[in-house]
């Protein structure tokens, strides 16, 4: 499963924050466990006290990194766990949000079909810009 991850493309690799990360390993049953992601992990602000955690990612960032060693946590590269855990022995595979990328916005069906929440790809913000008919009552009807 791990080298399936490791040959997809970086879309499909998406970040994973320290909040998502710390949310996820506080679940029943894996304390004393590896997170494993195929990714980078990210530092979040939003978290403060962070738990001891032991992290395996393919990159850290150095804020993150450092929080990390800071609660008393461990951080291994792929090939250091692959000695300490061969078979994935201990060990939860996390991943980042795959559709947080801002390019899934413009996804579904076409910006102006009644009850679409599909952004438009526009190329300003302005009045000219998709804002007269059809999306006020005042410029003759709104879907």
């Amino acid at each position: 499963i791990v080298l399936k991850r490791l040959f997809m493309s970086k879309s499909n690799r998406p970040p994973l924050s320290l909040a998502r990360l710390v949310r996820n390993m506080k679940r029943p049953g894996r304390e004393n466990k590896y997170a494993v992601c195929v990714g980078t992990v990210t530092d979040d602000l939003r978290i403060f006290d962070i738990p001891k955690l032991k992290v395996c990612a393919l990159h850290v960032t150095e804020r993150a990194r450092a929080r990390i060693i800071k609660a008393g946590g461990e951080l291994l590269t792929f090939d250091q766990l692959a000695l300490k855990a061969p078979r994935g022995q201990n060990t939860v595979l996390i991943q980042g949000p795959r559709k947080a990328r801002e390019a899934y916005r413009h996804f579904g069906p076409a910006p102006g079909v009644p009850g679409s929440h599909t952004k438009p790809y526009v190329r300003s913000k302005g009045r000219k810009f998709e804002k007269a008919r059809g999306r006020r009552a005042s410029r003759a009807y709104r879907n």
